[in-house]
C-alpha cells in the first residue's frame, strides 16, 4: 500500500518533474542560461507583486530548476539545506539575537537611553546625541534593523515630541541609527557574508568597527551642528525633566550605561583578540545578557519565554531565507547564468573604480525590494569572479556592500526603516520621515566614499588583529 507519510519528498519530486516535463513540451526550447535569466526576472516580478521572499525563492528554484536541469534540482536543494543547517559558524546567529532580545525585553536598553538622555539634558540637540549613542550601542547588541528602529523610536519619540524637536531631523536620526546594526559587529549579516566571501568572520568584524563609528560620528556631528545653528531644531530638555540630582544622574549612568557597554566590549573583545571564536563569543554575550537581566531583578519566566520565542521566530525566518537564497543561487549557477553574467561584466573592460561603482549601484537598487539575505547569498557569489578579476580585497568589498545596503534602507521609494518608524509614530507624516531619512542617506554616501577612497579605514584593524 502506498504510504504518503513515508514518501512525501518522492511525491513532490514526481509532481514537479511532471510539471516541468509538461512545460518543456509546450514552451520554446530555451537554453539553460536563458531559463536562469527568466527565473531571475520572475523572482523580481513576484517580489514586486508582493509575494513572500522565502517562498518565492523556493518555488522559482524548484520550478525553473526542474525545467532546466531536471531531477538534479533536488540534489542541489539537499546540498544547500545540509550545508547551511550544519554550518557551525551560523550557530552564532540565535545567540546574538537572544542577547539583543534579552537586553531589550529586560528594559536594559530603556535604562541605557534614559541615562544618556539625563546626562546630556542641558545640551542643544541632546536627544539626537542620546538617540545615536544608544543606537550605536544597541547595534552592537543586535544586528536586527527593524528591532533597533522600533525600540529606539518607542524610547525617544515621546521625549522628542514633548521637547519640540524637529520631526524630520528626529526621524532621520532614529532610522539612520537603527541601520547601524547591519554594519557594527556582531552584525548577523557579516556572520552570513564571511563564508560566502571566503574570509574569516573576525576579519569582517574588525573591518566594520571604524566605518561604523565614522558613520555614527557623521550622524552625531550633523544633528548637533544643525541644533547649534538653529536651537529650535533641538532645544535642551524642559526644566521639569531635569529634576534629578547629580547623584541620581550618576547612579543612572552607572547602572544604565556601564553594564551593557562592558558586556558588548567583553563580547566583541573576546572575538577580536582571538580569545574566543565567533560562536563562543556569542554564547558569552548571551550568558552575560542573562546575568544582567538577573542582576537588575527584571528576569521573569514570562520575559524569558518571550525572549526565547522571539529568538526562535527571528532565527527561523533568517535560516529559511538562508537556505532558500543559497538554493536559488546554486540553481542560477548550475544553469550557467551566473558565469554568463560575470563574464559579460569582465568583458566590458571598465576601469576598476567604474566597475565598483556599477556593482554598488546594483546592490543599492537590489536593496529596495530584497532582504539582505538573498543579496548576500545569490548576487555576491555571482560577482565573486568579477571581484577576483579586478583584485578587490574581499574584506574591504564586504564592508562596502554592508554600507551600501545601509544606504538602501534609508532610500525612498521603499526605505523599510520608514515603515518600522511609522508603526511606532503614526502621528508623524510619512513625507517628513522620508525627508529626514534622505538627509542621513547623504551622510551614508559620504561614509561610503570615505571607505572607498581610504581602504585603510576598513583594513587597518584586521591587519593588526589577524596577523
Amino acid at each position: 500500500m502506498f504510504n504518503l507519510v513515508q514518501a512525501p519528498v518522492g511525491v513532490l519530486a514526481d509532481i514537479i518533474s511532471g510539471i516541468a516535463t509538461f512545460l518543456g513540451g509546450i514552451l520554446p526550447d530555451f537554453s539553460t542560461q536563458t531559463i536562469g535569466f527568466l527565473m531571475l526576472g520572475a523572482l523580481f516580478g513576484a517580489i514586486i507583486a508582493g509575494f513572500p521572499i522565502a517562498q518565492t525563492l523556493l518555488v522559482m528554484s524548484f520550478g525553473f530548476g526542474a525545467w532546466a536541469i531536471g531531477d538534479t534540482v533536488f540534489n542541489l536543494f539537499t546540498l544547500s539545506a545540509i550545508n547551511n543547517l550544519t554550518n557551525v559558524q551560523l550557530a552564532a546567529i540565535p545567540l546574538f539575537i537572544f542577547m539583543g532580545y534579552l537586553l531589550e525585553q529586560a528594559g536594559l536598553m530603556d535604562r541605557l537611553f534614559r541615562a544618556l538622555q539625563l546626562s546630556m539634558a542641558n545640551l542643544r540637540g541632546s536627544l539626537y546625541l542620546a538617540v545615536i549613542s544608544a543606537a550605536t550601542i544597541f547595534a552592537a547588541a543586535t544586528g536586527i534593523v527593524g528591532a533597533s528602529v522600533t525600540l529606539i523610536g518607542l524610547m525617544a519619540i515621546p521625549s522628542m515630541t514633548r521637547s519640540g524637536y524637529d520631526t524630520r531631523l528626529s526621524a532621520g536620526a532614529i532610522t539612520a541609527g537603527g541601520t547601524l546594526g547591519i554594519l557594527i559587529p556582531p552584525s548577523i549579516m557579516l556572520v552570513v557574508m564571511a563564508p560566502v566571501l571566503g574570509v574569516n568572520v573576525l576579519e569582517l568584524f574588525a573591518a566594520a568597527i571604524f566605518p561604523g563609528l565614522i558613520l555614527s560620528g557623521l550622524y552625531t556631528a550633523y544633528a548637533m551642528i544643525r541644533s547649534w545653528l538653529n536651537p529650535e531644531l533641538g532645544p535642551p530638555l524642559p526644566k521639569d525633566e531635569q529634576t534629578l540630582s547629580r547623584r541620581e544622574i550618576a547612579k543612572e549612568i552607572l547602572l544604565g550605561i556601564i553594564p551593557p557597554t562592558v558586556l558588548i566590549a567583553v563580547t566583541l573583545g573576546s572575538i577580536l583578540f582571538g580569545i574566543a571564536t565567533t560562536v563562543e563569543g556569542s554564547a558569552l554575550g548571551a550568558f552575560g545578557a542573562l546575568g544582567l537581566a538577573i542582576f537588575s531583578r527584571r528576569l521573569t519566566f514570562k520575559l524569558m519565554k518571550s525572549a526565547l520565542e522571539s529568538t526562535m521566530l527571528t532565527t527561523s525566518m533568517i535560516m529559511i531565507l538562508v537556505v532558500a537564497s543559497d538554493f536559488f543561487g546554486r540553481v542560477f549557477s548550475r544553469v550557467g547564468s551566473a558565469s554568463a553574467m560575470a563574464n559579460t561584466l569582465v568583458e566590458l573592460q571598465l576601469h576598476w573604480l567604474i566597475m565598483l561603482g556599477l556593482i554598488l549601484l546594483l546592490i543599492f537598487i537590489l536593496g529596495w525590494p530584497l532582504e539582505w539575505v538573498p543579496i548576500v547569498l545569490i548576487f555576491i557569489p555571482i560577482l565573486l569572479p568579477v571581484i577576483d578579476q579586478f583584485g578587490y580585497d574581499k574584506v574591504w568589498f564586504g564592508i562596502l556592500i554592508a554600507v551600501t545596503l545601509q544606504t538602501a534602507w534609508l532610500s525612498p521609494p521603499v526605505a523599510l526603516s520608514a515603515y518600522f518608524l511609522k508603526g511606532v509614530a503614526p502621528h508623524w507624516d510619512l513625507k517628513d520621515i522620508y525627508g529626514g531619512m534622505f538627509q542621513f542617506m547623504g551622510l551614508q554616501v559620504v561614509g561610503l566614499i570615505v571607505v572607498i577612497a581610504f581602504p585603510a579605514v576598513a583594513l587597518w584593524l584586521p591587519s593588526v588583529l589577524v596577523s
